[in-house]
C-alpha cells in the first residue's frame, strides 16, 4: 500500500550545500594540511548532498527505497531533497489512453468475429504499481486484452432467431461499457490501476463470414418488412369489408369475398405497382 513520504524543500539545502561547496574550495587555498583536508570533506560532502535534490511535476509521484526498504511516495510537485543513498521512482498519474489492437475471437454464438477497445486508466496506488508487479504498463496492456476478449464470449454480436440474449455486443453501447470497465478495474486493481473510462472502438465480423452475416441480416430486413406489409394488408382488407357492409354498398358471398380478399392482399402485398382491370360485365354470371 502507498504510504505518504515526507520531503524536504530543496532550496534550503541547495544555499547549504553550495555554501559549503565554496567554503570547501576555498579551504585549497589556506595550502596547510589540516585545511586541505577539510575542504576535501566539505567539497565531497555537498556533491553527496547535491545528489539528493529532486523535481516532482505536477500529475507525477516519487516513491523512497532505501537499502531496498520501501520509504513511501510523495505527490507533491514542486524542487525537493531526499536522502541520496534513497532510490528514487517517478510514476504519472495522469490518466492515459491505451488503443487496443485489433483481436480475432469467437462471440457467444460462436462466430468469429474482430473486437478493439479504448481504454483510458490512471495509476492510483504508485507502491502497488511499482512492486505489485513487473512493468504495470505491459500489465495494464495484457489485461485489457484478456477483459476484451472474455466479454466478446459472455455475448453475441447481435440479436437473431437463434438466441434469446438481452444484450448484444453492437446493440449494448453504455451497458458493454460499464460491465467492461468493472471487469478491468477488477483484474487490475492488484496494479494499483483505476480504469475510469472504456469502450469499444471496432466491432466487426471476420472477413471469413462477413458477407454471409451481411446476406443473413439482409434477409431478416426483408422479413421483418414483409411481416409488417402483411399485417398492414389484412387490417385494410378487414376494415374494407366492414365499411362495404355497413355502407350496404353490395352483397357479396363467401366466394365473392374470398376472391375480394385475395385479389386486395395480392395488390397490397405486391412490390409492383397494380394493373387495373375494368370488369364491365355483370356481377354474376
Amino acid at each position: 500500500m502507498e504510504k505518504q513520504f515526507s520531503t524536504k524543500s530543496g532550496y534550503a539545502i541547495l544555499f547549504l550545500s553550495l555554501l559549503m561547496l565554496v567554503v570547501g574550495i576555498g579551504a585549497f587555498f589556506l595550502r596547510t594540511p589540516l585545511a586541505i583536508v577539510g575542504g576535501i570533506v566539505l567539497t565531497l560532502t555537498s556533491i553527496i548532498i547535491m545528489c539528493g535534490f529532486l523535481i516532482i511535476e505536477p500529475g507525477e509521484s516519487m516513491a523512497f527505497i532505501l537499502f531496498g526498504d520501501y520509504r513511501g511516495s510523495s505527490r507533491n510537485s514542486g524542487f525537493f531533497w531526499a536522502n541520496p543513498f534513497m532510490t528514487k521512482k517517478k510514476v504519472s498519474l495522469r490518466a492515459q489512453n491505451l488503443n487496443g489492437a485489433h483481436l480475432k475471437v469467437n462471440d457467444l454464438n460462436g462466430n468469429p468475429i474482430e473486437i478493439a477497445a479504448v481504454v483510458v486508466w490512471q495509476v492510483k496506488d504508485n507502491a502497488k504499481a511499482i512492486f505489485a508487479v513487473e512493468d504495470y504498463k505491459n500489465y495494464v496492456s495484457i489485461q485489457s486484452e484478456a477483459a476484451v476478449r472474455h466479454m466478446a464470449n459472455r455475448f453475441p454480436y447481435d440479436s437473431s432467431e437463434d438466441t434469446h440474449e438481452s444484450l448484444t455486443l453492437r446493440g449494448g453501447g453504455d451497458q458493454v461499457s460499464e460491465l467492461l470497465v468493472q471487469e478491468l478495474n477488477e483484474r487490475l486493481a492488484q496494479a494499483g490501476i483505476e480504469v475510469t473510462e472504456a469502450r469499444l472502438s471496432h466491432l466487426a465480423y471476420a472477413p471469413e463470414i462477413a458477407s454471409a452475416m451481411l446476406q443473413r441480416q439482409q434477409a431478416s430486413a426483408i422479413v421483418s418488412a414483409r411481416k409488417l406489409i402483411v399485417e398492414g394488408a389484412v387490417g385494410m382488407v378487414e376494415m374494407a369489408l366492414e365499411r362495404l357492409n355497413e355502407k350496404q354498398i353490395v352483397h357479396l358471398d363467401e366466394e365473392r369475398k374470398a376472391a375480394m380478399v385475395s385479389n386486395l392482399l395480392v395488390v397490397l402485398c405486391s412490390e409492383r405497382a397494380a394493373t387495373p382491370v375494368v370488369n364491365t360485365g355483370t356481377l354474376h354470371p
